[in-house]
C-alpha cells in the first residue's frame, strides 16, 4: 500500500487543441505539462516515468515540422529529474521502480539515472512499438526509446527490465493494466492507499477526456472508452499525466 503520492512537473508543451480533444477545440491550444508520479510504500520508492531528455532540440524539431514553431517543450533547470526528485529528498539510488507509460523519449530518457530501479512497461508495446511492428507508426522508434537508452536496458539492465502482461500486479498494492489508446505501451497504474485507489495513465490527457471528447492524439477511440469506463467505474483519483489541472486538484503536488 501506497502511504505517499507526489507529483512533480518535468516539462511543459503547448498542443494544438485538437490533439487533446478529438475533433474539437480547433481554435484553441491546450497546455501540457508532463509529469512525474512518485509512489511511496512498504515496497519502496517507485517513479512513473523518468522524463524528457536532457537536449530537447531533436523532440521540438519533430514537434516543429508537425504542428509549427509554438509546439515546443520547455524546461526549467529544477525541472529536470533529479533536482526536481530531490526537492522530496529522493536521490536517484533511492529509486526502486521505474513504471513507464507510454514509450516515448520524454517518459524513458531518463532510465539509466536510476542504477537500482526495477523497470516495468507493457509487454505489448515493448513488442508493437519496440521490436517487432506492425505497421509503419506515427512515432519514430527511436522517439520510442532513444538509442543509448535501449543499448541500457538491453544489456547493462536487461535484468532489471519486466515487461507486463495486460493484466499485472507489480507488488502489493501496486498493479498495472493495459490501456491503449494513446500508443501501444499505454498502460494505467494502479495504487491502493489509505485514502483510497489512485489512477496513474496517459489514455487522457486531460481530466476532460473521461466525460467529454476523448483524447485526439489516440491510435484507437475504441480501446480509449474502454479505459474512461473503467476509470470512471473504479471509484479512484486518476492522474492524467499532462493536465496541469493535477495541481489545483492535489495543491503542492501532494496525492496522498
Amino acid at each position: 500500500m501506497s502511504s505517499r503520492i507526489d507529483i512533480l512537473k518535468l516539462g511543459e508543451a503547448e498542443v494544438p487543441g485538437p490533439e487533446v480533444y478529438w475533433m474539437s477545440h480547433w481554435d484553441r491550444w491546450e497546455s501540457l505539462d508532463f509529469l512525474m508520479v512518485v509512489l511511496r510504500g512498504s515496497w519502496g520508492t517507485a517513479i512513473v516515468n523518468t522524463g524528457p531528455p536532457l537536449d530537447l532540440e531533436p523532440l521540438n524539431a519533430a514537434w516543429r515540422s508537425f504542428a509549427g514553431e509554438r509546439c515546443q517543450m520547455r524546461r526549467a533547470p529544477e525541472e529536470e529529474p533529479v533536482a526536481a526528485l530531490a526537492t522530496l529528498g529522493i536521490l536517484p539510488e533511492d529509486v526502486n521502480a521505474i513504471l513507464l507509460t507510454p514509450l516515448q523519449a520524454y517518459t524513458t530518457a531518463n532510465i539509466p539515472l536510476f542504477p537500482n530501479a526495477e523497470i516495468y512497461c507493457s509487454r505489448r508495446g515493448w513488442i508493437e512499438e519496440i521490436v517487432a511492428r506492425k505497421a509503419k507508426l506515427h512515432v519514430p522508434r527511436e522517439f520510442c526509446v532513444p538509442d543509448n537508452v535501449l543499448h541500457y536496458l538491453l544489456f547493462d539492465a536487461r535484468d532489471r527490465l519486466h515487461l507486463l502482461e495486460d493484466e499485472a500486479r507489480i507488488a502489493d498494492g501496486l498493479s498495472a493494466w493495459w490501456a491503449g489508446a494513446h500508443h501501444r505501451s499505454s498502460m494505467v497504474y494502479e495504487a491502493e492507499t489509505e485514502s483510497g485507489r489512485v489512477l496513474i495513465g496517459d489514455c487522457a490527457f486531460k481530466y476532460g477526456n473521461l466525460d467529454g471528447p476523448p483524447l485526439g492524439i489516440a491510435e484507437s477511440l475504441e480501446e480509449a472508452e474502454r479505459a474512461y469506463s473503467r476509470i470512471r467505474a473504479s471509484g479512484g483519483t486518476f492522474l492524467p499525466l499532462y493536465d496541469p489541472d493535477v495541481f489545483r486538484q492535489h495543491p503542492g503536488g501532494r496525492v496522498v
